[in-house]
């Protein structure tokens, strides 16, 4: 079933309302079939104490991204999306400006799913790149 683009963008609002992704003002920008983006600002609040962007709110940022692709894989009435492993690569700093998640699936399947991940800053730089697995798992009834 293939979502229109209010209501993915309803979804993950009303996914993000009091959450981490509200903290760290995560937004949606962009999805399609194999893909998901989500932006989020480099401000103080997402830095290190030397003033650039922190690698865990990197790993936040990817983890949301890939995390939020699968879900909408699922009819999530029935079942919940975990990630279960993360790894991530950080290979340049910013310090302002919006860095960019990109997840890409590496492997759509029913019950696991593997994303490749790349953050990007406002000049297309790449900042990180991450690898993402993520279970689909059913609700309790």
């Amino acid at each position: 079933m293939k979502l229109s683009r209010e209501v993915i963008i309803e979804r993950f609002n009303k996914i993000a309302k009091n959450t981490l992704l509200e903290t760290l003002q995560i937004e949606i920008v962009d999805f399609g079939d194999d893909f998901l983006v989500l932006k989020m600002p480099v401000s103080s609040k997402v830095h290190q104490p030397d003033g650039v962007l922190h690698g865990g709110a990197t790993v936040a940022l990817a983890e949301t991204t890939g995390s939020f692709a699968a879900e909408l894989l699922l009819d999530t009435k029935e079942f919940f999306v975990r990630g279960i492993e993360i790894s991530a690569n950080h290979v340049k700093s910013v310090r302002d400006g919006n860095v960019y998640a990109k997840a890409e699936f590496i492997h759509k399947g029913r019950t696991t799913q593997l994303f490749q991940i790349k953050v990007t800053d406002d000049n297309h730089n790449l900042i990180s790149v991450c690898k993402l697995t993520t279970i689909s798992l059913p609700r309790a009834k």
